[in-house]
């Protein structure tokens, strides 16, 4: 059955090929009837051919690399380019992506897309968010999973790209799958996009000297999971937040990204009651007490939690969901206890 579902998706895709290219190879371009990239990597190059249209020489969606004699057809794209292995997330990713509407590319689009963002302003950080895909079937779900991070419900702030440009400060430029993470205000406007730097399989981050940048304006900002109500929580980290939404799947939560940032974080005027996820050191303890003080003079009652290792997160993969949520049970307000929860009843 597998054989048959994978061959219903290949030709699927291949009735696409133009635009699974761009969505999947987009370091490489078009050159008549075929896509050429360096490989199915999406490489920069001109090594691999992927066929755009079918031909008596083969179908749509079939691609050879004639430096290394590969072939395969588009499911073998979606693999390789996101650092896939399962069948059944490879199958999940085209399904998703057949899902999707894909306009024919326009030959002059370009000369309508405006002039180039300037480098690092919010601008780019929207734009490069909106390059992004769903994390579902990728190796950022399966990195968020190696932190023991399982509840992704309320996640649309987060995507992922195949291919992250990252900058060293010496040598040229690489490419590194990564983790996007949307910042924005108040009102949900997009400041800035917070990047994760992973390693092709996943496992952990990318070893680059800089694992994480932001980009836009992050200040007073953060990047938010689930609706804000009168209670919600703040942290600096975005898997340090995602950790608490695994113990607590309904407490609205936003990572500032760093100490500096949680301590000038701004507050809704609907908030009653505001959670400060702090992380254990000096910085961590000294902006979550400088937020806690702020809200207070704001007329909202803040509670600091304090992590039993270095952050939340650590407290996650050292004690599980169960040992976390017993170790914010006693931090909790009894009525929140009640309400955020039910599920460790």
């Amino acid at each position: 059955m597998a054989r048959l579902d994978a061959s219903d998706l290949a030709q699927r895709l291949g009735r696409q090929a133009e635009a699974v290219c761009r969505h999947y190879l987009g370091a490489g371009r078009r050159q008549g009837n075929y896509w050429q990239v360096g490989d199915a990597r999406n490489t920069p190059g001109r090594s691999m051919f992927v066929r755009l249209k079918d031909s008596p020489k083969g179908p749509a969606g079939k691609w050879t690399d004639a430096a290394s004699s590969e072939h395969g057809d588009l499911l073998d794209v979606i693999r390789e380019s996101l650092g896939l292995i399962d069948f059944a997330d490879v199958a999940e990713e085209a399904r998703t992506f057949l899902s999707l509407p894909h306009p024919e590319p326009r030959p002059e689009a370009h000369r309508h897309a405006g002039p180039p963002a300037p480098l690092g302003s919010a601008e780019a950080a929207r734009r490069l968010f909106a390059m992004g895909m769903p994390i579902t079937g990728t190796v950022a779900k399966t990195y968020l999973r190696t932190r023991g991070i399982t509840a992704l419900h309320g996640t649309d702030a987060l995507r992922f790209h195949p291919r992250c440009y990252y900058r060293p400060n010496d040598g040229p430029s690489e490419t590194w799958p990564a983790l996007l993470a949307r910042v924005t205000d108040l009102t949900g406007r997009q400041t800035g996009t917070h990047r994760t730097w992973l390693a092709p399989d996943g496992t952990g981050k990318a070893p680059i000297d800089t694992q994480r940048k932001a980009m836009g304006d992050l200040n007073g900002h953060g990047v938010r999971f689930g609706i804000g109500t009168e209670v919600q929580a703040a942290g600096e980290g975005i898997e340090t937040m995602l950790s608490l939404r695994t113990a607590l799947p309904d407490l609205p939560a936003v990572a500032a990204l760093s100490a500096a940032h949680l301590g000038a974080l701004t507050l809704p005027d609907s908030l009653r009651r505001l959670y400060v996820a702090r992380d254990n050191g000096e910085a961590g303890e000294a902006m979550a007490a400088m937020l806690a003080t702020r809200a207070e003079a704001a007329g909202i009652e803040a509670v600091v939690l304090v992590p039993t290792l270095g952050d939340f997160n650590d407290d996650l993969q050292a004690f599980g969901v169960a040992g976390l949520r017993a170790a914010l049970r006693v931090q909790l307000r009894p009525q929140d206890v009640a309400r955020f929860m039910v599920l460790a009843a």
